[in-house]
């Protein structure tokens, strides 16, 4: 469970800068250079690279050389932690939320009586 927690936060760690956000909703619609993810962000190219950097060591996309161009790619089981733990959420509060509701319609069904 250590080991899902670690990749649970540096998921979301990652996922909470909009530069990021933006560079995967752009990689989502298939792999692009550096330069053209780059080119919509106004920064400079070692902070821009940065970000990449970090959104690799998270395991959300990977890059390799083509060339003299390095492209990005989505990683195709970038988000399994963070779905799979908003999953078991869900699945927690709607538990409660049922139970709450149970809860609500027998003391109505209680006081009517």
């Amino acid at each position: 469970m250590a080991k899902l927690d670690l990749t649970l936060d540096l998921c979301f760690a990652t996922l909470g800068d909009p530069t990021r956000r933006r560079i995967l909703q752009r990689l989502a619609r298939g792999d692009a250079s550096v330069s053209e993810l780059a080119e919509p962000h106004d920064m400079a190219l070692p902070s821009f690279m940065g970000h990449l950097k970090k959104l690799e060591e998270a395991g959300l996309i990977t890059s390799a050389k083509q060339g003299r161009t390095r492209i990005c790619t989505l990683s195709p089981d970038a988000f399994l932690p963070a779905k799979s733990w908003l999953g078991e959420q869900d699945e927690i509060w709607e538990g409660r939320l049922d139970r709450l509701d149970d809860y609500v319609t027998n003391l109505m069904n209680e006081r009517a009586k």
